[in-house]
């Protein structure tokens, strides 16, 4: 394979005159000229666009005065079948020093299968990706999705509001976008992404893709990055692969960013009652800001104003008024505000679980510490004067579950202004035989895997768990690996109706998910996992699951092509862990 190299090139008017000598003197040894003795051996019948043709290859080299040429060491990126999985195959890492601007092109392909299986933009520090300091600013899909990586902490915070597109339309009364049109517009398109690395400290991404049936289509995002330290942009597979053709840095053409009005408050976490005697009314209460642009900030609590301040000295039902007066640049305006009620409540002194957990029997195995499910679960509190009320889990402090066998309680305490009341509550823990993850649901994905298992042509293999997970996305929950006895995938399937992998291309996915409360009851279902070797060189999943609330659904898989002769199945997860009981 041939690589692609460029250099640094700073053009002058006399660089420029010279580039065109040389070009022309190319353009002249491609018509076959050669050593002469005589002058009218110069004499050549030159084609009528010699000049456009001279042109359009200065041209093809964008000319700004100060642009440096990137080498392109990886010139396909992926598996030309498209049977990359995700997370398998990368381009290079280009880096984009503040104050510059990358220009990247390549033409993209995909199985066709899903609107993902096209090129995905992360957007990174400098650390390699197996380094331990590396970090995500976010990722970007080309089907106007992503995600936020782990630099929240640093106020990176990803904003799926702030994408944009122009993809077409169905012709239903409300239209959606047409994704089997994107699917095909997105085949062989050829793709300029441009990722403008501003000296405001942000990152703002230009996506162009113009299919083969003439369709341009157009993504932007843009979301606060390092003002000053450099950032790394590389694509990433998916059931696709690109063939690059070029990449270098311009100057940055963003030197400032448009000011914005705030148009919202919103508080979250804010206490529902406070004890008499306490004067705290904020507690641990967030406000985010949204601005006129659709950008939206945790405002710093210095910038917040009340203008209404609840009178703590009384009991009683108060209300509190939040305001924000700061542009999106921090110049005042005008203000924008919102409210919310407490209630001043006399000391709790004592405690009661008044209806138990949705979950009360856990699975174990590892020895660490379980965290406590209290979905499901009310406190009541008996207040000084004799009444009694809900107390909010919000403002419960509950404790971790000791990893024993049989019965087992875990402490729910209240801390007050001057007494701290606690209370039990009673469970049963089960021992598994074996576990995948980390009980405090910090393994990451595509760390931590069962045992594989054979499956031999014609039979079955069933495998049975119970999840537990922080219920904060749909797959945070099993999948399924399928693969050869040498680790060569034949697909991975998770339990959310999504899979990928060089055999899943000929499944049929049929689901009967309940979407509006699949993620929050991820946590203490049972789940029996099911593979089918059909001995035809194709493989069924199957996964019945039963949350804890007794609700049953299944996620079936039909169709995966694989080698019967050779087919294993294992598991893996993400932030959450499983526990093997059969």
């Amino acid at each position: 394979m041939n690589k692609i190299k460029f250099k640094f090139m700073k053009t002058t008017k006399l660089m420029r005159s010279a580039l065109y000598a040389a070009v022309l003197a190319a353009v002249f040894a491609a018509f076959g000229l050669g050593g002469c003795d005589k002058m009218d051996h110069y004499a050549i019948n030159a084609p009528s666009n010699l000049r456009s043709r001279i042109d359009s290859i200065l041209a093809a080299k964008p000319n700004t005065g100060d642009t440096t040429y990137i080498n392109i060491t990886t010139a396909i990126v992926g598996a030309e079948d498209n049977s990359s999985a995700w997370w398998s195959a990368f381009s290079d890492y280009l880096t984009i020093p503040s104050n510059k601007l990358l220009h990247m092109e390549f033409t993209n392909y995909s199985t066709g299968i899903n609107n993902w299986n096209n090129w995905n933009l992360a957007i990174t520090n400098k650390p390699d990706r197996a380094a331990t300091d590396y970090k995500e600013y976010f990722i970007l899909r080309s089907d106007a999705y992503g995600w936020g990586g782990k630099m929240v902490d640093a106020g990176y915070v990803f904003d799926i509001k702030m994408i944009t597109q122009n993809y077409p339309l169905t012709t239903d009364a409300k239209p959606v976008v047409d994704w089997a049109a994107f699917r095909t517009t997105m085949q062989g398109a050829k793709v300029t992404i441009e990722v403008d690395h501003s000296a405001t400290g942000n990152a703002f991404v230009t996506a162009t893709g113009v299919g083969t049936n003439g369709t341009t289509l157009v993504e932007t995002y843009q979301q606060p990055v390092s003002a000053t330290a450099d950032i790394v942009a590389f694509l990433i597979c998916d059931g696709s692969h690109f063939k690059m053709k070029k990449a270098y840095l311009v100057p940055s053409k963003i030197t400032v960013v448009p000011d914005e009005n705030p148009v919202s408050i919103d508080v979250t976490g804010n206490p529902t009652f406070v004890e008499f005697g306490n004067k705290n009314f904020w507690g641990n209460a967030k406000a985010t800001v949204t601005f006129a642009d659709g950008s939206s900030v945790q405002a710093d609590s210095t910038d917040i104003s009340f203008t209404v301040i609840p009178d703590m000295t009384t009991l009683g039902v108060k209300t509190v008024i939040v305001a924000y007066s700061k542009t999106k640049h921090g110049a005042y305006g005008k203000a924008v505000s919102n409210y919310y009620k407490l209630e001043v409540t006399n000391p709790v002194v004592s405690l009661e679980v008044t209806t138990l957990p949705n979950i009360t029997t856990y699975y174990f195995f590892n020895s660490d510490p379980i965290l406590f499910n209290t979905t499901g679960i009310v406190v009541t509190g008996t207040y000084s004067d004799g009444t009694k009320g809900v107390i909010p889990n919000a403002t419960l402090k509950f404790g971790k579950i000791t990893a024993a066998e049989g019965s087992q309680t875990a402490l729910i305490s209240y801390v007050g202004a001057t007494k701290t009341a606690t209370i039990t509550c009673p469970l049963t823990l089960v021992k598994g035989v074996s576990q995948v993850g980390a009980s405090d649901f910090s393994s990451a994905w595509w760390t931590v895997f069962s045992n594989d298992y054979a499956v031999a042509s014609g039979s079955s293999k069933t495998i049975t768990m119970y999840c537990y997970s922080d219920n904060l996305a749909n797959w945070h929950s099993p999948s399924t690996i399928l693969r050869k006895a040498d680790k060569t995938e034949y697909g991975v399937v998770r339990m959310d109706n999504f899979g990928w992998g060089s055999g899943y291309g000929t499944a049929t996915s049929t689901s009967d998910w309940n979407w509006g409360v699949f993620t929050s009851s991820l946590s203490g279902s049972k789940v029996a996992i099911t593979v089918t070797n059909n001995g035809n060189n194709t493989a069924d999943i199957l996964y019945n699951v039963t949350y804890a609330t007794g609700e049953t659904h299944f996620q079936k898989y039909a169709g995966v092509t694989v080698d019967s002769s050779d087919l294993n199945c294992a598991l893996v997860t993400e932030e959450a862990y499983l526990v093997l009981v059969q």
